[in-house]
């Protein structure tokens, strides 16, 4: 019985997954989750939370060099000052 249960719900996550495919945003997640990893199964035997760690890391990385190549060269140090009256 309990067998059969998990089968059932096996089968239905999957086609529920077939169904409704989400698209993956993964930039940065695959580096930093090796690299975590590799970490982590030296810093005592914490492989998976390493890797964890290193895909959220390695994920915001990737955002942040995203947003820097996306704006305009030297736009960050840029100050916002209006522009003066014209005289004529």
């Amino acid at each position: 019985m309990k067998l059969a249960t998990i089968a059932v719900i096996t089968l239905g996550l999957i086609a529920s997954a077939v169904i409704v495919p989400a698209p993956a945003d993964a930039k940065g997640c695959l580096k930093g989750a090796f690299v975590g990893g590799v970490a982590g199964h030296y810093a005592g035997h914490h492989a998976v939370l390493g890797a964890l760690g290193g895909c959220v890391v390695g994920h915001h990385m990737a955002n942040e060099k995203a947003k820097e190549q996306a704006a305009p060269h030297g736009a960050q140090n840029a100050q916002s000052v209006a522009p003066a009256p014209n005289p004529n």
